[in-house]
């Protein structure tokens, strides 16, 4: 595998200057524009529009597959795509064995949604152990964000969000534990064992994961409907993505776990101006992330060009 200067870590805009886990931070220029360089771009020398600040993961890593070269029959040329979306397949290109093909995570590569992510996973927690947040006042909620963003690089699925704010009550209110671990737990502890922490809680808590997946996808489905502009302002992109995601030349695929590809379809539209098309985004319900990258190998107009797989978590 080969590892791109990929630019470093954010400033949470949920509390200014705090929570240095936070994935994403400024970066120069140079770096900038070698990140939209990474997907293709070609930006005029002239105009220098996307000579802007950038900012991506430091773990975000590109891994490079040759995918295996087979004869093409002619393919007749897809249309544009639609003004400010994504391009359109370039066949021609792929048959000469060139090119290249992008599978892109979404949370924590292009956009920044810890804010939302946090607020939903209160908002489901109050709905499935309603009694657990009796004591829980508005302070403590604020605390319970703050640690949230914290511990947001420990989260592989969504639904762990949920698992991880009770388990802040827990820690706070003695009277509301359920487990055997919150007693005296500190948020570097969780950090350090949350793969052991996890099923740990699961089983103590009688939880089962599907449940949990379910609610937090209800849960941020009334948000979206009943407050959109609230929904949308509680996530934002990374300065320099949106602009990078229009321009690029190369052959783009979003694969996500968020639980509906919709929510990374309308984060696209509103915040980045860009109208992906919905076939090229595979959310959570598609199979393991390996699987698709192995279908998106495999596909006859992808036969030659070379796959990068680029996510914010190393361990994936």
């Amino acid at each position: 595998p080969s590892f791109p200067s990929w630019p470093t870590r954010a400033e949470s805009p949920y509390s200014p200057n705090s929570h240095p886990n936070c994935l994403f931070s400024s970066c120069s220029a140079s770096d900038a524009m070698a990140a939209v360089g990474l997907l293709g771009v070609r930006p005029a020398p002239a105009t220098g529009r996307l000579e802007r600040q950038a900012r991506a993961s430091p773990d975000a890593v590109s891994w490079g597959w040759r995918a295996r070269a087979r004869p093409l029959r002619s393919v007749p040329p897809p249309g544009r795509a639609g003004r400010g979306g994504a391009r359109a397949a370039r066949p021609l290109r792929a048959a000469m064995g060139g090119g290249d093909l992008y599978a892109l995570d979404f949370d924590g590569v292009f956009c920044d949604s810890c804010g939302e992510s946090s607020l939903s996973a209160v908002k489901a927690a109050k709905v499935r152990w309603p009694w657990a947040f009796e004591q829980v006042d508005a302070a403590m909620e604020e605390w319970i964000v703050e640690q949230m963003h914290t511990l947001r690089p420990v989260i592989e699925t969504g639904y762990e969000n949920l698992l991880l704010v009770r388990l802040l009550v827990e820690i706070q209110i003695p009277s509301a534990r359920k487990s055997s671990v919150a007693d005296g737990l500190s948020i570097q502890e969780i950090l350090d064992n949350w793969s052991k922490l996890l099923p740990t809680l699961m089983d103590e808590w009688q939880e089962d994961r599907e449940s949990l997946v379910d609610l937090f996808g209800r849960v941020r489905d009334d948000w979206l409907e009943n407050d959109l502009s609230g929904w949308i302002g509680a996530n934002r992109f990374y300065p320099g993505t949106a602009d990078a995601l229009k321009l690029s030349s190369s052959e783009l695929y979003i694969v996500t776990t968020k639980q509906q590809s919709r929510f990374t379809g309308a984060l696209l539209k509103e915040l980045a101006g860009v109208d992906f098309p919905s076939e090229r985004i595979y959310g959570l319900g598609t199979g393991p992330k390996v699987k698709v990258l192995q279908q998106l190998q495999e596909m006859p107009q992808h036969q030659g060009l070379t796959l990068h797989f680029v996510e914010d978590r190393l361990a994936t």
